[in-house]
């Protein structure tokens, strides 16, 4: 059997919001099966839940934002994207995130801490089957030239391609492609940073975005030039970070995928409205389960193989109520 996911202990982080620039405090806690990715806001006098969900993403400028309504007024978690993508990555399906402030550590830009305090937590197979969501027929959405798509794909496989007017990015490749059976997360994508221009700061602050932006935890780009002393992690690291972003934001669809993702030009909203075109035609996508490994298309078992050790899952999550309220 395919198994479902969760963390094998609790793990601690902490520093600062990209755009908020607030200090926050995450922790991630083992979660039942069947519970899903669900934040928790915790600075507040009665915790926040925000199911990681396509439909409760709110606000899409330069991050991915969910939203619910709480006592006090609208609840929100942002730039969510690259924790999301580390949880895809590994394979993560129940997974509870506390925050005491209202957006995920930047961190260094990438996923790859992510995945470094996943890894340090170990992760455990739980006594479920994993459930993905298989797309039937081809899904588009445009905006003008942008476009992004899903076609039916036994796997998970994302091309990409960008267009941006920077001498920086345009010696570096434009289009990128990533399979998660043949390729590996870890190497080839979670190192991918976020990336700014300097021309575009002012305005950025004005708006309450990029507070907590700087050199230690993007790519920044001048007029000409990348401005960080390391140079890039990847020579085509600016567009592995849109598929790094395009992981995160499709995982919100709650179940991890097999499909083709196509995209040019895309970012958190064309993301987000490719999901949620997919949920609402019914007819374009089917769940299923793999109750006998053998059974099971050929790259999700080669991806699943790969991603990272698992043990059994020995600890006792079976109470979602006591889980719910903890």
């Amino acid at each position: 059997m395919l198994k479902q996911r969760t963390l094998k202990s609790e793990i601690h982080a902490s520093g600062v919001g990209l755009h908020g620039g607030l200090k926050v405090t995450l922790v991630m806690r083992p979660a039942p099966p069947d519970s899903g990715i669900v934040f928790r806001r915790v600075d507040f006098p009665r915790p926040v839940r925000l199911p990681a969900s396509a439909t409760s993403v709110g606000d899409t400028r330069m991050c991915s934002c969910l939203e619910v309504k709480g006592d006090s007024g609208l609840v929100k978690v942002g730039t969510i994207e690259h924790l999301m993508s580390a949880l895809s990555g590994l394979g993560i399906d129940n997974v509870m995130i506390d925050l005491d402030a209202p957006e995920v550590p930047i961190l260094d830009g990438s996923s790859a801490p992510f995945v470094f305090l996943i890894q340090s937590a170990g992760i455990i197979e739980q006594a479920a089957p994993k459930r993905f969501i298989r797309v039937l027929s081809p899904i588009r959405v445009e905006d003008g030239d942008k476009w992004a798509e899903f076609t039916p794909y036994e796997g998970f496989r994302l091309d990409f391609s960008i267009v941006f007017d920077h001498p920086a990015i345009a010696r570096s490749a434009k289009c990128a492609s990533f399979d998660f059976a043949d390729h590996s997360y870890m190497q080839e994508v979670a190192r991918a940073r976020t990336f700014g221009f300097v021309q575009e700061v002012e305005w950025m602050r004005a708006n309450g975005l990029a507070l907590g932006g700087g050199l230690g935890n993007a790519i920044v780009l001048d007029e000409f030039r990348v401005l960080n002393e390391d140079g890039l992690r990847y020579a085509d690291e600016f567009v592995k970070h849109k598929i790094l972003d395009a992981i995160g934001d499709l995982y919100l669809l709650g179940h991890p995928l097999l499909a083709a993702f196509s995209a040019y030009k895309s970012g958190h909203d064309l993301n987000n409205r490719l999901a949620r075109a997919l949920l609402e035609k019914q007819e374009a996508w089917e769940l299923v389960t793999f109750p006998e490994s053998s059974l099971a298309p050929e790259k999700p078992r080669r991806w699943l193989a790969q991603s990272w050790p698992v043990s059994e899952d020995e600890t006792d999550l079976s109470d979602p109520v006591g889980w719910a309220m903890a």
